[in-house]
């Protein structure tokens, strides 16, 4: 604040002691040097007004005026005026010195305006960079949370679904090695042929279920980790279908599987094996579910390029809408009257073998009784 107070005063000083160093200068220089004086206050007005503003210029024009006419027009030393012509001339200069001052005035007041657009832009500017330094600190908090909460969730995840493993897995093997201790341990020389017999088949039967449930947590494992490796060769389809339902029909004497073969003669391109699994397990899962006496259909239809559809229908009871989301999950099970319950496994591995072939399986959305379940395999291509 003082400074500039200092530089207010300095100007006025430079206004009123300006031209009077001029004229002294100009005094002692040759008679056509101080013709052109006229430049040099009109230079000196300029000066003022740009730095300080009009009012200093127009005392500054005003004391150049008095300071010509006292000094250079003649007659010296006095204010009055002889000749017309100086008359006009020194009008026309103090008139120009006004336009001058103004002029350098309104340079000084845009400059003015000028400089403080710039500092208004730097505040905005400073403003500007803090609120987005705000901002990315914000969005970098709000991403460390969210990261954060998904850490949290998946642990939360990780637990349940090992809760739930291990749960699952000790009653899966609870009943099958309950089973078979109970009859190998009651297995002696008194009881007849016939009875040692069906021990050994109820056995057996505990044992494949036993067998059963470990093949499918290691194909869950396999799947879930991404480690699964496919044979993708040319097959027909017609072959894999027809040698699925004669595995069902060993297992299910009773249950037909309906299906066009003239439909199936297509190639697709899969992993024998694991298509041979896609296909048990839902022949499986309809069976279980299915009254006797119907049959289980097979559709296949090419609905989209390059995909072969295939459709497992059964008549059963159906999925309702709420359970249809969930029918894939691990473990999850559905009641089925008068049938042992499976593994819970099975769809997820369909689920998994299916996307493995880049694939979709879905539960199709059907009015009439019984549940349909659609899945897509990648048709070969065409050989030359």
């Amino acid at each position: 604040m003082a400074t500039r107070r200092w530089e207010r005063w300095l100007t006025w000083v430079v206004a009123v002691s300006g031209p009077l160093i001029a004229t002294a200068l100009l005094i002692h220089l040759s008679h056509q040097v101080q013709r052109d004086y006229v430049f040099i206050y009109l230079g000196l007005v300029a000066v003022v007004g740009v730095v300080r503003g009009l009012a200093p210029a127009l005392l500054c024009a005003a004391i150049s005026f008095l300071c010509v006419d006292w000094y250079f027009v003649q007659p010296v030393y006095t204010l009055t005026i002889a000749d017309e012509q100086d008359i006009v001339n020194l009008i026309a200069f103090l008139a120009v010195a006004g336009v001058v001052g103004l002029l350098a005035s309104r340079r000084r007041d845009a400059l003015l305006q000028a400089q403080a657009l710039t500092r208004q832009l730097q505040e905005a500017n400073t403003q500007l960079i803090r609120v987005n330094k705000e901002q990315a600190e914000e969005a970098t908090a709000a991403l460390r949370l969210a990261r954060s909460e998904q850490q949290i969730r998946t642990l939360r995840e990780s637990d349940r679904l090992r809760r739930e493993l291990l749960a699952n897995v000790s009653h899966e093997l609870r009943t099958p090695l309950g089973t078979i201790l109970a009859e190998s341990t009651a297995a002696n020389d008194s009881r007849s042929a016939s009875d040692m017999g069906m021990s050994l088949q109820t056995i057996a039967a505990e044992a494949r279920r036993l067998k059963s449930l470990v093949d499918d947590m290691l194909d869950m494992t396999v799947i879930e980790s991404g480690a699964l490796e496919l044979d993708l060769v040319p097959l027909g389809l017609d072959d894999a279908i027809s040698a699925a339902a004669e595995r069902l029909h060993r297992s299910s004497p009773d249950r037909e599987v309906g299906w066009d073969r003239e439909a199936a003669l297509v190639e697709v391109l899969a992993d024998w094996r694991r298509l041979g699994q896609i296909f048990d397990n839902l022949l499986s899962n309809a069976d279980r579910f299915a009254p006797p006496g119907t049959p289980v259909e097979v559709r296949v239809a090419r609905e989209e390029p390059g995909l072969v559809t295939i459709r497992v229908t059964d008549q059963g009871p159906g999925i309702p809408p709420e359970l249809r989301d969930r029918i894939f999950e691990r473990f999850f099970r559905a009641d089925a009257p008068d049938k042992p319950g499976g593994t819970g496994l099975g769809l997820s591995i369909v689920r998994g073998l299916v996307e493995a072939h880049a694939g979709t399986v879905a539960v199709d959305s059907v009015d009439e009784p019984g549940a349909t379940f659609r899945f897509t395999v990648p048709e070969a291509p065409a050989t030359s």
